[in-house]
């Protein structure tokens, strides 16, 4: 099931949102390598403080975090205006209140992985059913980021089409591309077929205003 956690709740939620940051430094820090900020075990960045919305995978039987990912308004900072424009062209961006921004999506390396007929882990459908659903609850068009040629890989077996946009280009270890994923009802139930996911899978909500598309 997906939590959904505002950035103002995070001390409500305070040892999801705890597990989530120590996912996130063993994903991005140790596994991937990337060039991030750990601290006491924990990986955050300066886009924690611009008041995103956190989708957390958590195991219904357990309580167990598995996964997660952020969501911002493309409307303030975000990572593709301001760390990697590169992967547009000059002067270009994506800026509008009813396109937000995924970022972080990460799933805890440790955890066996439950895979589906097309070998879609549930977790990772979980997430992009989550981001959908909210999109529709908020009343956007689209959901853009960033993502390596593996992350495109997982969009094509979940059946979810992420249009993309600019140049893909190499960045460190990896090709680096931007991508758009309209989101519509029939979005999310190509998602769910591809991962069975039929029902919905957001358990929590955040006030409806935070949702809603300026």
């Amino acid at each position: 099931m997906i939590i959904l956690v505002n950035g103002s709740e995070r001390e409500v939620h305070s040892s999801l949102v705890d597990e989530m940051y120590r996912i996130r430094a063993k994903v991005f820090g140790e596994r991937m390598g990337w060039d991030v900020d750990v601290v006491n075990g924990r990986e955050k960045d300066r886009f924690d403080d611009c008041d995103p919305v956190y989708l957390i995978s958590v195991n219904a039987w357990t309580g167990r975090v598995e996964g997660s990912l952020r969501l911002l308004q493309t409307t303030g900072p975000n990572m593709l205006r301001d760390v990697f424009p590169v992967l547009l062209g000059p002067g270009e961006f994506v800026e509008s209140p009813t396109v937000w921004e995924s970022s972080r999506f990460s799933i805890d390396p440790e955890m066996p992985r439950e895979r589906g007929e097309r070998g879609l882990s549930r977790v990772t459908a979980e997430l992009l059913c989550g981001i959908v659903e909210v999109g529709l609850l908020a009343g956007l068009t689209y959901v853009v980021s960033v993502f390596d040629a593996r992350m495109l890989r997982i969009f094509r077996t979940a059946d979810c089409q992420a249009d993309v946009i600019g140049t893909p280009t190499r960045i460190g270890k990896v090709t680096a591309y931007a991508g758009l994923v309209e989101i519509t009802e029939a979005t999310r139930h190509r998602i769910g077929l591809a991962g069975n996911q039929p029902s919905p899978v957001l358990q929590q909500l955040g006030p409806a205003e935070r949702l809603r598309a300026a």
